[in-house]
């Protein structure tokens, strides 16, 4: 049914964890945010695991209605106030059950778990006041040990008819069994939900819930507010789970003495829970006290090991940012200095590998958005907090407003301020806290230098992102063919004394910057500061390349543009095959700081004739995929390269089409090229029809324009430096630096 369910809601699920993690916990502990929570882990464990859990409700969901109570112990659900809930769940998991246990006792609607003087506590909305966690999971978790210490200690001294009571009490299969369960360690696994976003607009949920008779209550309109946002819109919802707290290792000396103490007459597991039995005989009541003090030392170290499992999102740090700028005072600041703030503290948080990252924070592609003022998920978080009183975009700035640092009720909070809630759930992390602090209160903006590394770094982890993101199993087939072991890493070099003029260098289809980098250490030895890009798609899987379009390629292009300029005030880009046609796009349609563009064997036309026929093919392949499971008539085809070494040697049929449509798109805009040029064409090319470079020529508008013929039937005469290529763009460098001197 919950398949069913998870298909129709917007919600996405994923649960981080180590391999044999959830099948050697006994007892899962969850903070507590929504009500989703309280039935999510248990369906996912039992994907994982096929084993059933039992979960512990509130006694007010067993109470008026017979049907409810039924379906909910049928789940497993046992209420709070069951008279043997320790008992019931102590011989669950020593039948091999999980248990899933929510220490915080109710939901913590404002994420606020640090007090005043710095430990772990929650508001109680019943007490109306704060209050440490419940300590029932590390009672059962330290009783159980006992009773496993008391059948190890009767097995010890040969008792039979002891262990063979006890197995029968427990429904096991008899003695063996239960010295099998008594040998396996007790281990709680602590996990932190997290959802993102969180929104607070109206939905169908509260709207229809108005139209029945009677007022709603605050705390009503929110909880339909902000966790139907969270089952009806598009949300995710990672699960992280921290490492298993294995009990006996958390135990002192003296703690392991007092648990000998109860296991060598404990009469049977009832009684380790029963507090007429503690409290009998001095010495028991001693050891019990005693014991406390261990459950007390438990408690506090899975909470705070729940704390720290937080994924920590965009919405997170950008609430750190502008709470800590509002405390400090601050009433307006740049958005781009905002932005560059946030950006930073990405950065920064990255290098700290104890913090679980969202997948934003980790794939460049999505958090360098926070640099963009186009619609982005951060735009939506700025939004969302001025539609909730706490900020005002003008133009150019962000008005704090006062709403952001008042007092809101816990019923009230999320949606009164929901950049509070952010904030309070990564206050645990210190290493958040530091970052935070590192980056609102560093002097000055970042050097444009600073920027442009960072930017470089970004460029680094796209492409492990991008080759972990096509290494799963469904890809091992494609990728195993594959024959390219250079480098295909990007470059960025600079000089000590650099010229005035940088170059960024794009390397061809099915390539990667490895063609062009033995050029790029030339150049940089020449004194020109020089990046070289690596094309999405190209350098990790044909299958990667598959996903792309060839408007992903030029993003790629305007990335290295960018690292480029935070160096240099001109560049030029040189750009082999594809990469030519690229650097003739922008050429057209960004021409801002670029003096000149070198194209070698552009692909303008092709000598294959059977590229005419990729369009259709491509759209045979859509429309195979669409209607079932395979991957189409062909959706990779054989590639023999000229360095098998650098280029993929499956070709996906998408990537050729979207080579096409490139080519089409060039040629529309080459009219618009005002800028100086420089064409080097092989004149017996086999992959690209040597024609193309005429047309170029006498299509481009620029008044400084060169072409040069090679005497090849070779394509890659830039990586081979055939008829002295490298030394024709040299020479072009050269010419446009003395003309920028010049002027």
């Amino acid at each position: 049914m919950f398949d069913q369910v998870k298909r129709v809601l917007g919600m996405r699920i994923k649960m981080h964890h180590a391999a044999s993690q959830i099948s050697e916990g006994s007892i899962f502990l969850f903070n507590h945010f929504s009500r989703v929570e309280t039935f999510i882990p248990q369906y996912l464990i039992y994907k994982e695991t096929g084993e059933f859990c039992r979960s512990i409700a509130a006694a007010e969901f067993f109470s008026g209605n017979d049907k409810i109570a039924e379906v909910l112990r049928d789940l497993g659900v046992v209420p709070n106030d069951h008279p043997n809930l320790m008992e019931l769940l102590a011989t669950d998991i020593l039948r091999g059950r999980k248990i899933v246990i929510f220490p915080e006792g109710g939901m913590v609607k404002d994420r606020k778990v640090i007090n005043k003087q710095g430990g772990y506590s929650v508001f109680s909305r019943s007490a109306n006041e704060r209050r440490k966690h419940h300590t029932g999971a590390a009672r059962l978790a330290i009783g159980l040990q006992i009773f496993k210490l008391a059948v190890l200690f009767r097995a010890r001294i040969d008792d039979q008819g002891k262990l063979e009571a006890w197995a029968e009490q427990l429904g096991l299969s008899g003695v063996e069994e239960l010295l099998e369960t008594a040998a396996r360690p007790i281990s709680l696994v602590p996990a932190s939900i997290t959802f993102y976003p969180l929104r607070v607009d109206d939905n169908i949920l509260h709207r229809c819930a108005e139209l029945l008779p009677g007022d709603l209550s605050i705390r009503t309109i929110e909880e339909l507010i902000v966790e139907g946002n969270i089952l009806l819109k598009p949300t995710d919802m990672d699960i992280n789970l921290g490492h298993n707290i294995v009990v006996k290792d958390q135990s002192s000396w003296i703690h392991r003495s007092l648990f000998k103490v109860f296991a060598r007459n404990l009469p049977d597991l009832h009684s380790i829970f029963d507090p007429d039995y503690l409290r009998k005989r001095l010495l028991r009541r001693t050891a019990t006290n005693g014991i406390r003090l261990a459950i007390t030392r438990l408690r506090d170290r899975y909470m705070q090991d729940i704390y720290q499992t937080v994924t920590v999102n965009l919405s997170h740090l950008a609430s750190k940012i502008l709470l800590r700028l509002a405390e400090e005072g601050l009433t307006v600041i740049k958005e781009s200095r905002f932005r560059e703030h946030l950006y930073l503290a990405v950065k920064r948080l990255q290098a700290h590998r104890e913090i679980r990252l969202h997948r934003d924070l980790c794939d460049p592609g999505r958090y360098q958005d926070i640099l963009e003022t186009a619609p982005t998920v951060l735009g939506q978080f700025l939004e969302s907090a001025q539609n909730a009183g706490l900020i005002m975009r003008t133009h150019s700035s962000l008005i704090l407003k006062r709403k952001l640092i008042e007092e809101h009720h816990f019923d009230e909070i999320r949606l009164e301020n929901p950049i509070e809630v952010y904030a309070n759930e990564v206050g645990p992390l210190s290493a958040v806290e530091a970052v935070i602090h590192a980056v609102v209160t560093k002097a000055g903006a970042p050097s444009q230098r600073e920027m442009g590394h960072e930017l470089f770094d970004d460029e680094l982890k796209a492409l492990e992102w991008d080759k972990a993101l096509y290494s799963k199993p469904k890809h091992f087939e494609i990728n195993s063919r594959e024959t390219a072991t250079a480098d295909p890493a990007p470059f960025l070099h600079v000089p000590n004394n650099p010229k005035t003029v940088g170059v960024v260098l794009v390397h061809g289809f099915l390539a990667s910057p490895a063609e062009l980098r033995d050029f790029g250490q030339q150049l940089y030895k020449l004194g020109y500061i020089t990046c070289g890009v690596r094309l999405k798609g190209h350098g990790t899987s044909p299958w990667d390349l598959r996903d792309r379009a060839w408007d992903d390629w030029m993003t790629t292009v305007d990335k290295g543009r960018r690292i480029i300029e935070a160096f240099v005030g001109r560049y030029v880009i040189v750009g082999f095959s594809t990469g030519a046609s690229l650097g003739l796009v922008a050429a057209a349609e960004r021409p801002a700081r670029l003096a000149g563009t070198v194209v070698v064997c552009p692909p303008v036309k092709f000598r294959n004739k059977n590229m005419k026929f990729v369009p259709f093919l491509h759209g045979a392949n859509r429309i195979i995929r669409w209607l079932s499971t395979y991957e189409g008539v062909m959706p990779f085809r054989p590639n023999e390269s000229e360095h098998p070494l650098i280029n993929y040697r499956n070709m996906p049929l998408r990537g050729l089409y979207e080579l096409t449509r490139l080519t089409n798109h060039l040629d529309s805009v080459l009219g618009n090229i005002n800028s100086p040029v420089c064409i080097i064409q092989a004149d017996r090319d086999k992959v690209v029809d040597p024609h193309g470079a005429t047309i170029i020529y006498e299509k481009i508008k620029s008044q400084v324009k060169k072409l040069h013929w090679i005497e090849s039937g070779r394509h890659g005469v830039l990586n081979e430096d055939i008829g002295d290529t490298r030394t024709l763009i040299t020479a072009f460098l050269e010419q446009i630096e003395d003309s920028l001197d010049a002027s």
